[in-house]
């Protein structure tokens, strides 16, 4: 079995954006700017950001963190926003979910400046890649499809099973996995926990992605012998005997899954890293098309690149 290595592959990727940041600044360039908003103190977005704004670093890319308190009010959150879509010097914006129950996500979503959304969640960006227009991808399937890139997965006419239909993940990762792209032009299912005869339908898949947000919910009976599973969950269970409490499983009953994949990711170490690469790869892009510098780099060519309408 093949172990989709994230950190690896997410390594690979970053070592091309670090040395095209160092050609950027030996051009007397500045490096590409990534603005991140974190509101409250929640453990877990904690985390995300500052492993965003650490791979920032290590990339060279600048960063600035704007921290506000979970009090904050739904209007200043949307005029600190606005200040940084005309800021100049920044090229791309996430807001770190989920926000605060009297703040509507949707409005926050919809105020960020779609040049900007290097989460790729505005409705615009979103538009776009559904009419295989050049966009900014949702950085966890931009992620997927970096790491099945990576591996050299052959996905052209295999039978793809997306479990989960979130905006996030599920559907935009069904859009791509159904693309005409270097690894997309697969036959594509959308099912949910809720789908009937599951486990029939992933017996059938050859590539089943798992986004549905339950511990080991992809059990080996339900794969067919030699099929990739790329794992995408990632839930805290409690667990005394861990130093820290809990550890982190994922939606794939991940030993006995990986006695019948051929490739197989883990949790964590899989998804989680390539999710960085995307949103990193999405500044890039973000810098280069407000700059307008050409650079090349590996995965242009596969990645929302070629046409998608065919």
């Amino acid at each position: 079995m093949l172990l989709l290595d994230g950190k690896i592959a997410s390594q690979s990727v970053k070592d091309d954006l670090k040395k095209a940041t160092q050609d950027l600044i030996e051009q007397g360039k500045r490096a590409p700017h990534l603005a991140a908003v974190l509101i409250g103190n929640n453990g877990a977005s904690e985390t995300y950001v500052a492993s965003k704004v650490k791979s920032c670093s290590e990339i060279g890319f600048t960063s600035t963190l704007i921290r506000f308190n979970d009090s904050i009010s739904e209007d200043e959150l949307l005029q600190r926003i606005d200040e940084l879509n005309n800021d100049d010097s920044i090229d791309g914006i996430l807001v770190q979910l989920p926000l605060p129950k009297h703040i509507n996500e949707g409005k926050i979503i919809d105020t960020i400046h779609p040049e900007k959304d290097v989460d790729g969640f505005h409705p615009m960006n979103v538009g776009r890649m559904v009419q295989g227009l050049e966009t900014f991808i949702p950085a966890t399937p931009y992620g997927i499809m970096l790491l099945m890139e990576h591996y050299d997965l052959q996905t052209k006419g295999k039978h793809a099973v997306v479990i989960g239909r979130s905006n996030i993940v599920g559907r935009p990762m069904s859009i791509l996995l159904s693309s005409n792209l270097l690894y997309g032009n697969c036959t594509v299912t959308l099912a949910h926990r809720y789908s009937q005869d599951l486990h029939q339908i992933t017996q059938q898949a050859d590539i089943i992605i798992a986004a549905v947000g339950i511990p080991d919910f992809i059990k080996a009976d339900m794969i067919k012998e030699g099929a990739i599973v790329i794992d995408v969950g990632i839930t805290r269970v409690d667990d005394p005997t861990s130093p820290k409490g809990y550890r982190i499983k994922g939606d794939v009953d991940f030993v006995n899954v990986a006695k019948k994949a051929s490739a197989l990711s883990p949790v964590p170490g899989g998804v989680g890293p390539m999710t960085i690469s995307g949103l990193m790869k999405n500044t890039m892009d973000a810098y280069i098309r407000r700059i307008a510098v050409p650079i090349h780099l590996k995965g242009d060519e596969s990645v929302m690149k070629t046409n998608l309408r065919d």
